[in-house]
């Protein structure tokens, strides 16, 4: 049997041909290539600003070289050129992630379609993320929302086709129209748990070894994740057909799951344009090279982003620009004001908390992303870090990427 046929679609390989995967296709990459995906617009220079406003309310502000500026405005003087931004269902219901703020619904929708229209104003390329909860959707939780938690499974996609349909609808007219949606935040073992669940499977406790990485029958499987993905993909079609559609996957480094992940959905019939990974430190499973090489080998009609990172921001940028065909979209960093290795510094220190440790050693479902993992109904959440940010040497670097990439 040929090595490169996942474990998810060696149940349907023949000898002397190929079979299908519960009844449909193999992935375009196994039963023959699709035309390449060249990139779509200039490189995306990103970054996620979804803090922005809770910050601003704090008294951010936000100087460089002397001067204090807007952020968006000085972020397009420096060479960024597009900016994302996440959107949870109900953030003040109970759990929510404004459920402590339940009057400035933050990472509501109504914040959303703001800071959409400042970045759309600013010149920017504009990525809407839908999160499908009511707080932070990433691998170690993807909880309903509350209004959805009883619904049955054919009910479940109906309501994320009418609300990514509602969302999407809501920035067409504000002229806030995206660029592109992201269907699922760092959905790598599904969504909308545990109808949307892909659990994984490990023999032998090796992630690194293992032969088979992802489960297809347990939970809601890929069936069950694939039908919400179609339905929030549909909603926002609907709504936009023009916007390009992302799916996210965290583990960047790890190419044997980003390989099996991938085509479980193509052969579900999941239709995208591109995949956005997170790329934060993991040098345990090799590096992004390999998955970045392999994924435009595998996948030539499909775009590849970094949808997060922080650290070797010179080094994952050069590597998806360089990427054959333009199949490199582009990437976006994460929150750069205050997360991880910030592009600013805050009383007299970097204003992030430093390079994150090799999180996947902890266990596969970690999040690579920011949080806790403590439930939002277990804490007390405080929004906004205000004060002054001054702009550092990361700037620079930013505004010599972008010069080098023709951006500006």
């Amino acid at each position: 049997m040929p090595d490169h046929i996942s474990p998810i679609d060696r149940r349907g390989f023949v000898a002397g041909g190929l079979g299908t995967v519960a009844g449909l296709a193999l992935p375009s990459s196994v039963a023959g290539a699709r035309a390449v995906a060249g990139r779509p617009r200039p490189y995306l220079l990103g970054a996620d600003i979804s803090w922005l406003p809770e910050d601003e309310a704090a008294g951010a502000t936000y100087r460089y070289e002397g001067k204090t500026w807007d952020l968006l405005t000085l972020l397009r003087r420096i060479g960024f050129n597009a900016i994302k931004v996440r959107t949870f269902v109900d953030p003040a219901a109970a759990g929510g992630y404004s459920a402590d703020a339940p009057t400035a619904r933050w990472a509501g929708l109504e914040r959303t379609v703001a800071l959409g229209r400042r970045a759309k104003a600013a010149g920017f390329d504009f990525t809407l993320s839908l999160h499908f909860s009511d707080d932070w959707a990433d691998p170690q939780k993807q909880v309903k929302p509350a209004a959805w938690a009883t619904m049955s499974p054919v009910a479940l996609a109906a309501a994320v086709e009418a609300y990514s349909r509602r969302t999407v609808a809501a920035l067409v007219a504000a002229g806030a129209t995206p660029d592109m949606v992201v269907v699922g935040n760092e959905t790598t073992f599904g969504m909308m748990w545990p109808e949307g669940r892909v659990p994984l499977t490990r023999p032998t406790g090796n992630p690194v070894t293992d032969k088979t990485h992802l489960d297809p029958g347990r939970v809601g499987g890929f069936d069950g994740f694939a039908a919400l993905l179609k339905a929030g993909i549909a909603g926002a079609r609907a709504a936009a057909p023009g916007t390009r559609i992302v799916l996210h996957n965290h583990l960047g480094r790890h190419w044997p799951i980003l390989r099996d992940w991938a085509d479980a959905l193509r052969a579900r019939d999941v239709r995208f344009d591109a995949i956005g990974l997170s790329c934060y430190q993991q040098a345990a499973e090799g590096d992004w090279a390999r998955s970045f090489t392999e994924f435009c080998r595998r996948y030539p009609d499909l775009g590849l982003l970094v949808a997060e990172y922080s650290s070797r921001k010179r080094y994952v940028n050069d590597l998806v620009h360089d990427l054959p065909n333009g199949q490199g979209w582009g990437s976006f960093i994460w929150e750069p004001t205050r997360h991880q290795e910030a592009i600013f510094d805050r009383g007299g220190r970097n204003a992030g908390e430093g390079p994150r440790p090799n999180l996947i050693a902890q266990g596969l479902n970690s999040a690579e992303a920011p949080g806790d993992g403590v439930p939002a109904t277990q804490r007390r959440r405080t929004y906004g870090v205000g004060g002054q940010y001054e702009g550092n040497e990361f700037l620079a670097l930013y505004r010599r990427i972008a010069s080098d990439y023709g951006l500006r």
